[in-house]
């Protein structure tokens, strides 16, 4: 793999006014988060699975692509975020945003550096308050309760920074603390500057949305020098603050019950199992599977004449699971997803798994139609196929119900079989 030497960092611009009318340019690492982002930025936008569509020629709306570099080696995912900004510099004039996970997972520290080349600075701020994801002292938080001491790094193979600066080792940060963040706009926009000119990248604190819409309006005041770097939380300040139309709002599509509807939990959060519980009293057909039958591609499916109503694909995670094993799980569950009969619509949990059985079907973009509840995207395919993706570690416990009740009205509303 060939190393792209990264353009020299430009001088930080003079601050400038708001644009009137401007599209964003948005990468994404998974597609949960990419199809979260597409609904946060409130315009009328294209979601695409292909790298390629960097480069198209449309400029009237939000282009935002998963580049789906969660599972790649850190060097290849940074690289695959430097391929995608060269890319840009040949496609119509769009802000920069780059999404990440609130609770910092996937290759952040290589992926943020790539995306820092030629820029005046990044504006770094992950907060998700509808999450109760919020950064307080440059500490990521989870409820409360500081990252590095919940559970939310139970699956990957080190363990979680104790801060931005640390999750960031090798970008020079420094943190914005919440009195400056709700000061003055000249005063916020004042220590980016003087944060930029340093040579480093401004991390500010927020736990609400105000605050966020506060570090969106600064970086978009200080001109396109300045990128932005943040969780859906900061893609939602960033569409609130640009002036655009409206995306296109979709009537209900009417309920189509006599086509499956295909759950396929790829977490192993512990609140997957209560998700699932209110489905199976529903009647759902539940179909736990093992990660070493997984693992080892000995699952099978049952044939039936007529596949059920609903059905739920999950990963049986009692035993715990393998940290690391996430990619491979993921692709053994896409692949029994698309042999599944009936062309059944889908609910896809986790961002790896979403994207791996879009992959096996052959789906390469997706229109999202809006949200069913925070976080849980409602999209359509080109051919018509109705998908919800929802990343793992977000929604109540029902969760899983409130999205069958909106896809399939009269079976949410009917008794549980017997």
């Amino acid at each position: 793999m060939a190393s792209l030497p990264p353009p020299p960092r430009p001088s930080v611009p003079p601050a400038v006014s708001v644009p009137v009318l401007r599209y964003v340019l948005a990468l994404a690492d998974d597609l949960s988060g990419a199809a979260e982002t597409a609904c946060a930025l409130g315009g009328p936008v294209h979601l695409s699975l292909t790298a390629a569509d960097v480069a198209e020629s449309s400029a009237a709306h939000d282009l935002v692509v998963d580049l789906d570099t969660r599972h790649l080696p850190a060097a290849e995912a940074a690289y695959a975020v430097r391929t995608a900004l060269r890319a840009a510099q040949a496609g119509p004039p769009r802000l920069l945003y780059k999404k990440v996970d609130s609770q910092l997972r996937g290759h952040l520290a290589a992926e943020a550096a790539a995306y820092a080349e030629g820029a005046g600075a990044v504006v770094i701020a992950p907060a998700l308050p509808a999450a109760g994801r919020t950064v307080t002292g440059g500490v990521v938080h989870v409820n409360g309760v500081p990252l590095h001491c919940t559970d939310g790094w139970r699956a990957e193979r080190a363990a979680a920074p104790r801060s931005l600066p640390e999750a960031l080792s090798g970008l020079p940060v420094r943190t914005v603390p919440l009195d400056v963040v709700r000061s003055e706009p000249s005063a916020l926009d004042a220590e980016f500057r003087r944060i930029a000119e340093s040579g480093a990248h401004p991390a500010p604190d927020a736990e609400t949305d105000a605050d966020l819409d506060a570090v969106a309006a600064a970086a978009l005041r200080l001109g396109p020098g300045f990128r932005l770097l943040g969780s859906a939380g900061l893609a939602l300040a960033l569409g609130r603050a640009l002036v655009r139309p409206a995306a296109v709002t979709h009537p209900p599509a009417p309920a189509q019950d006599r086509a499956p509807l295909l759950f396929v939990v790829g977490t192993a959060e512990p609140a997957a199992v209560a998700q699932i519980a209110h489905l199976t009293a529903l009647g759902a057909h539940h179909v736990p599977l093992d990660p070493a039958d997984l693992a080892a591609g000995t699952v099978r499916l049952p044939r039936s004449a007529a596949a059920p109503a609903l059905t739920v694909l999950s990963i049986d995670g009692s035993a715990g699971l393998r940290p690391g094993a996430g990619r491979s799980l993921s692709a053994a569950l896409g692949a029994l997803a698309a042999a599944y009969p009936g062309r059944p619509d889908l609910v896809l949990t986790g961002g790896e798994t979403a994207r791996t059985t879009l992959d096996a079907m052959g789906i390469r973009e997706l229109e999202p139609l809006g949200e069913i509840h925070h976080g849980a995207v409602h999209s359509r395919t080109p051919d018509g196929r109705r998908v919800v993706t929802r990343p793992g570690s977000y929604g109540a416990e029902d969760s899983l119900l409130r999205i069958a009740a909106a896809l399939r009205p009269r079976l949410a509303a009917a008794p549980a079989a017997t």
